[in-house]
């Protein structure tokens, strides 16, 4: 992995993907690299002009005409449901990459926090509601982006909206470790179903972002400015970890990638291990559970035999 590029990709053609968050970024930069190899690529952005400049700037840096732009919003499941019932046909690879990170207290169109309801609860009801297009794929994979922050979330139980204190980093920290709980969960219960779909994660390390907005208080900004450019890389730098997870032969239900240098901040990506507790079974389970709750969205097509 030491030497992958995005040149490195294999041939793409004929295969569709799903990527949320791509008008900038992350997202943006994954798109660019799967379009190039000839994936027929689904912008899912909140807003429609900035989905559709990005539709235009991924198609004028690959030459790809097979680049579509569909509004999706994480934080409203109206939106989220509006966008499964208007899919049709097979996903091959669906990418969890949107996301917010330490916003101020607020919540989604579902009264859920913020943070938690995006980056988790829009995602997890998501791949549900794609269940059918995920199957209907031959070699299925879905890719969920966690983050560093995960190393310092829990999964409160008592309070998963944050109801009765708000930590912004809390409860950043909270969204992402629950993206790898079910990173996880839906890996072990495709593997009970008998079903071929290859659930994994990656993180981009510190990659320059807008989304590291969030970061930013004034009274420090130009100490942190300095910091984070020293210490971080690009988006396109940020995006190897994804497009290996998505695209590599050799990647493995349950895998997590992420960069390779010092404290997986920067470099080309390998196979890292999440912090123990992601692997904890009944937090896994307890939680898919209380989001079946939440989003009203069951995976009955994933519920194990007998």
């Amino acid at each position: 992995m030491s030497d992958f590029t995005a040149d490195a990709i294999g041939d793409l053609t004929g295969r569709r993907a799903v990527i949320t968050g791509a008008n900038s970024g992350l997202g943006l930069q994954t798109a660019v690299g799967l379009a190039r190899k000839g994936a027929h690529v689904v912008l899912a952005c909140r807003n429609e002009q900035r989905g559709r400049e990005a539709e235009q700037k991924v198609r004028s840096l690959t030459g790809s005409e097979r680049v579509g732009m569909r509004v999706l919003d994480l934080a409203d499941l109206a939106s989220v449901r509006a966008f499964a019932a208007g899919t049709d046909g097979p996903v091959d690879l669906l990418v969890n990459n949107a996301g917010v990170m330490a916003t101020p207290k607020s919540t989604t169109a579902d009264g859920f926090e913020l943070q938690f309801g995006t980056n988790h609860l829009g995602h997890f009801a998501l791949t549900g509601l794609l269940l059918q297009n995920l199957h209907a794929s031959v070699s299925p994979r879905v890719v969920t982006l966690s983050s560093l922050a995960h190393k310092r979330g829990r999964i409160d139980f008592g309070d998963l909206q944050s109801e009765h204190g708000y930590r912004r980093w809390g409860a950043y920290g909270q969204s992402k470790i629950a993206n790898l709980y079910f990173m996880v969960e839906l890996d072990r219960r495709a593997r009970a179903a008998g079903w071929d779909l290859a659930s994994v994660a990656a993180h981009p390390g510190l990659a320059n972002t807008n989304l590291t907005a969030g970061m930013r208080n004034p009274a420090v900004l130009d100490l942190l400015a300095g910091a984070f450019r020293f210490m971080s890389q690009s988006d396109a730098a940020g995006a190897l970890p994804t497009l290996y997870a998505a695209t590599a032969p050799e990647v493995k239900g349950g895998d997590y990638y992420g960069p390779s240098g010092p404290g997986e901040t920067r470099g080309a990506p390998r196979l890292v291990a999440p912090v123990p507790r992601v692997l904890d079974p009944d937090i896994a389970v307890r939680l898919w559970n209380r989001s079946v709750e939440l989003t009203g969205v069951d995976y009955g097509a994933l519920r194990p035999a007998g």
